[in-house]
């Protein structure tokens, strides 16, 4: 059962969010990552984790989608007033708990929530993400050669959906799983719903990053899901996070880049459900 999209009041500010399956079920709620709106967690997935017996919950992030948006290169919020968002949707939907699901910049929301709002987290799953510090490997040159290349001009759509169906060739890396057509339809979506595009494409990215960086404290179950071949936070930077977590355990998806495809949605979804899989074999194809 989808519920539809809404605006709710969350931590102050006015929110997209979505709902899937029974309201009864334990909740899951899922943080997308920069400049990323709630579509990039997909339909589909969602259902699946639904389907699992879990009452989904995802939602645009300021400056993504529907929700509030604030001037291009003056966002005038924080990282943590991004984690507090996410319990603030909690708060609208009146979820007591959630399993909290951050991916890439998100990681750190999911893990601030775990963090200053103990009583409200279940458990963690930590994707494509890093804990950030010295000594872990950089970005692959593609990444930050595309990323350092300007961007596309805002006022023109489909200028900003080749730039991010680009942008996601990139993050697959060299990955297989890259999908094109479901990426561009993707991007299609998101622009067009989009209140900001160009405060969607810069804002995050100035954000003061100034959430909690205790992850030796967490103390809820947590998975760290992580791409083989992930390009943008390549894999020593998972192994650093499950070291950093007590009792983390670490997915490895084979030959994924710093995506989640398609082909391993159910082990997700089995993941985020409460029966993390130790190791996945490589999809067929």
């Amino acid at each position: 059962m989808v519920s539809g999209e809404r605006i709710v009041r969350a931590n102050g500010v006015e929110l997209c969010v979505e709902t899937f399956g029974d309201a009864a079920d334990p909740a899951v709620l899922l943080v997308h990552g920069a400049s990323a709106s709630m579509l990039w967690w997909e339909q589909e997935l969602c259902e699946r984790i639904a389907a699992r017996g879990r009452h989904v919950v995802r939602f645009d992030n300021r400056d993504t989608g529907r929700s509030a948006s604030w001037p291009p290169g003056r966002p005038g919020y924080s990282l943590r007033d991004m984690t507090d968002d996410a319990i603030g949707v909690l708060d609208a939907l009146g979820i007591e708990r959630a399993h909290v699901a951050g991916r890439s910049m998100a990681g750190a929301i999911a893990a601030g929530a775990a963090l200053r709002h103990r009583e409200r987290v279940t458990a963690l799953t930590l994707v494509s993400t890093s804990p950030g510090g010295p000594g872990l490997p950089p970005m692959s040159p593609e990444f930050v050669s595309f990323t350092g290349s300007g961007g596309p001009d805002p006022g023109d759509a489909a200028a900003v959906v080749d730039y991010v169906t680009g942008l996601m060739r990139v993050f697959s890396g060299p990955s297989p799983y890259f999908d094109e057509q479901a990426m561009r339809a993707l991007a299609v979506r998101d622009v067009a719903r989009a209140a900001s595009i160009a405060s969607c494409l810069a804002n995050h990215f100035l954000i003061e990053l100034d959430e909690d960086a205790r992850l030796e404290a967490i103390d809820v179950p947590t998975c760290v899901v992580h791409g083989e071949r992930d390009p943008v936070f390549p894999l020593p930077h998972a192994h650093a996070l499950r070291e950093r977590i007590p009792g983390a355990e670490l997915l490895v998806l084979p030959r994924a880049g710093h995506e989640l495809p398609a082909p391993f949605w159910d082990t997700f979804a089995d993941t985020v459900a409460g029966r993390p899989p130790l190791a996945v074999g490589a999809p067929a194809g």
